[in-house]
């Protein structure tokens, strides 16, 4: 996507007849460059998932596959569960992202136009909780739940979204919410309206921007997961996608094109989530203010 970005601009350059400074050349050859080497293994992705076992490996490498496998998407998603995968995986979704966005739309609001004691200690002490290592408390977390019997279940994977959305989900809707003017606030006020009444018919419908940015980053997380499901899960039936995936590799760790497919399969959604929602992820990132 880069890649075509920077072509559409130098071509709209030559277009119109503008000249194209040798400075900015370089930039865009840096910009092809690494985006090259970004799709570079996705690109061996594709290819390895459409060719045999033989032909993966073999030196030099052949691009092009001969002849296309096509049967192994169909043949490595029905031989593990994948479907029964893919509804856990978005039963948690559905709740993470939906308590990770009430969460912090409330926690965020409450820090950018609401005004109580302490207020900028508590979003100093959040933001200095960005900076704790997730491993420090893995352990105490999952004698919590252990204790609580909550084990083996979507639990834990769950209900913390309900009572914390992340420190940077809240601090960016803090900065974009900040950067919202206060005048229409005290409009609404002069009108009768209640802060929560604010919140819901001026705030929000502003804010959609961030709100996309939030959710999208909220479902990749849980996308990509591997470390709690791994901590929390056992039963075989409850598994997300990617520990799916890592029992698939288990399975059939020498069938490298039943692996590739079924990796292809998992990433596609992800692609098109960005492709669908890269206008409102660059738009939320870039009226993010830096208001203190």
């Amino acid at each position: 996507m880069a890649d075509s970005t920077v072509a559409v601009r130098v071509n709209s350059a030559l277009r119109t007849g503008k000249k194209i400074s040798p400075a900015r050349i370089l930039i865009y050859l840096i910009l092809i460059s690494g985006s090259a080497v970004m799709i570079f293994p996705f690109l061996w992705l594709l290819r390895s998932s459409l060719m045999e076992n033989s032909q993966i490996f073999i030196y030099p490498p052949q691009w092009i596959p001969e002849p296309f496998m096509w049967s192994n998407f169909s043949e490595s998603l029905t031989s593990v569960p994948f479907g029964q995968y893919f509804i856990n995986t978005m039963t948690i979704e559905l709740f993470t992202v939906s308590g990770v966005l009430f969460t912090s739309i409330m926690s965020a609001y409450s820090f950018a136009r609401l005004k109580w004691p302490g207020r900028d200690f508590v979003f100093a002490l959040l933001l200095g909780s960005m900076m704790l290592p997730y491993a420090v408390t893995l352990i105490p977390t999952f004698m919590l739940w252990k204790s609580m019997g909550a084990l083996d279940s979507v639990v834990p994977l769950t209900v913390p979204a309900w009572f914390g959305g992340g420190a940077f989900n809240i601090f960016l809707l803090r900065q974009f919410f900040m950067g919202i003017p206060k005048e229409l606030d005290e409009a609404a006020y002069m009108d009768g309206a209640k802060p929560f009444t604010v919140l819901w018919r001026v705030i929000l419908p502003l804010a959609k921007p961030a709100l996309i940015v939030v959710g999208i980053f909220s479902f990749i997380d849980v996308w990509n997961d591997f470390l709690g499901p791994i901590i929390y899960l056992n039963s075989n039936e409850k598994f997300t996608l990617a520990l799916g995936l890592a029992t698939f590799k288990g399975l059939y760790n020498a069938q490298w094109g039943f692996l590739m497919a079924a990796s292809a399969t998992i990433v596609a959604p992800i692609l098109l989530l960005f492709f669908f929602a890269q206008r409102y992820f660059i738009e939320g990132i870039t009226l993010t203010g830096i208001k203190g």
